[in-house]
């Protein structure tokens, strides 16, 4: 099997092992580029807004991205893409050693960069599908899963101490090395088969883009899915706000520190996992059993949790399974939808499955300081809100943990009973 998978997959295997070196060189460069700003000008927002310049063309230009991609040779697009994204990185090279580097030059570093990333990403999905026989979608996505959990473990150790050591020049560098290692394995190394539709005569941008959210409306089952995870992202995304709140108070910076370690191991295992499991007989029943699970242990524990042990465990059970679920849902996108059609389709999902994420982000902010905080600020000292949950700011978000807990556990169930998502697998 094993000689079977190496031998069938060299192409793709070649291509997953370049990406993710290549991904873990930006990964180090953005987070270089957040501490030195947080360094030079001391504002929570200033290093906010460098995510939000790199996110907001994900969201805002997604949908016509994967019509463009479709349309486009992928070998190409991905090599003009990742190119452009270099250059960009070359430019704030040459402007940190001309001493002439501005934080309005980071924001638009970042936000050419994400432009670049939005057109790449479909790219890169479809290219994965061509490339993957069929059998191995469930490995392929497993191994994209591992090597993304390796990724976000690995870029905070590499930065800090590149920077710290040599300086922000020989993290750049070490990116842009990173990147010529995979776009010359890609451009001599890897054959790309091509679509169908890139050999048609190419469709107005707009009917196009259109095309992906007409393929949505008339298959449920991927939509009501993709709505699904969405709602899913808005729970993540407030647990995601709301965490420094509860672990900083209770545990200090330490425990917050410990805690992101231990999910990112539970990730990298759960990635591993999902390398070695076979095809299971449902993987819709992988990927909702396995979100609930997560919603109803990690929340929880993290909600009543009164020690570090206890909240490293919650890690443990809140993120090991992910990986499974989502080699999973990645292997059933690429079994249900047709290739020629997958880059517009892709981005129509993404538009729809991570516009809540930001969204997620502000409202557990709002949440837990305006209502959860001053709600548990207001409790008598011997009150049973204050024995269960504690006192001060930890325990304000801790009952928010609470109230995400029960709402990701109740979004759940109505997934595990709709009728269009269990008929993807008919």
């Amino acid at each position: 099997m094993k000689t079977t998978f190496f031998t069938q997959c060299r192409s793709i295997l070649l291509l997953w092992l370049t990406q993710a070196l290549s991904s873990l060189g930006s990964a180090m460069t953005n987070f270089a580029l957040v501490v030195w700003s947080y360094g030079q000008y001391g504002s929570a927002l200033t290093t906010a807004l460098l995510t939000v310049c790199a996110y907001a063309p994900y969201v805002l230009l997604s949908i016509f991205a994967g019509a463009l991609s479709d349309r486009w040779d992928k070998k190409r697009t991905m090599l003009v893409c990742d190119s452009l994204a270099a250059l960009c990185t070359l430019w704030v090279l040459g402007l940190l050693v001309a001493g002439e580097r501005k934080i309005w030059h980071l924001y638009l570093n970042n936000a050419l960069n994400g432009l670049m990333n939005t057109v790449q990403q479909p790219a890169s999905e479809v290219a994965v599908t061509l490339l993957t026989p069929r059998e191995h979608y469930q490995r392929m996505g497993g191994l994209q899963a591992f090597s993304r959990s390796l990724v976000s473990l690995l870029t905070p150790a590499f930065a800090t101490a590149l920077y710290t050591l040599v300086g922000l020049k020989a993290v750049i560098f070490f990116d842009l090395g990173t990147f010529a290692v995979a776009a010359v394995c890609l451009l001599c190394f890897i054959p790309f088969p091509p679509t169908a539709e890139e050999e048609k005569a190419p469709e107005p941008l707009f009917a196009a883009a259109r095309e992906g959210l007409r393929y949505l409306r008339e298959n449920r089952g991927i939509l009501d899915l993709i709505l699904f995870l969405a709602v899913i992202n808005l729970t993540a995304s407030m647990f995601n706000a709301a965490l420094p709140a509860l672990l900083i108070p209770k545990g200090g910076e330490e425990a917050l520190g410990l805690v992101q370690t231990v999910t990112g191991v539970a990730s990298l295992a759960g990635g591993a996992l999902a390398v070695a499991f076979p095809r299971p007989k449902s993987r819709v029943r992988v990927i909702c059993n396995s979100l609930l699970f997560a919603m109803s242990t990690e929340n929880f524990l993290l909600a009543f949790g009164k020690s570090l042990p206890v909240w490293c465990v919650g890690a443990v059970l809140g993120w090991l399974f992910i990986p499974v679920m989502n080699a999973n849902m990645d292997a059933l996108f690429r079994e249900t939808i047709p290739p020629e059609v997958q880059g517009r389709v892709y981005s129509a999902r993404n538009t729809l499955q991570f516009f809540t994420i930001p969204v997620g982000y502000l409202l557990g902010g709002v949440l837990v300081d305006r209502v959860f905080v001053p709600f548990m600020a207001a409790q008598a000292a011997d009150s049973l809100w204050v024995v269960f949950f504690g006192a001060g700011k930890g325990g304000g978000a801790a009952l928010f943990f609470l109230v995400i807990g029960l709402f990701g556990v109740l979004s759940c169930l109505p997934a595990r009973r709709d009728r269009h998502i269990w008929g993807l697998e008919e």
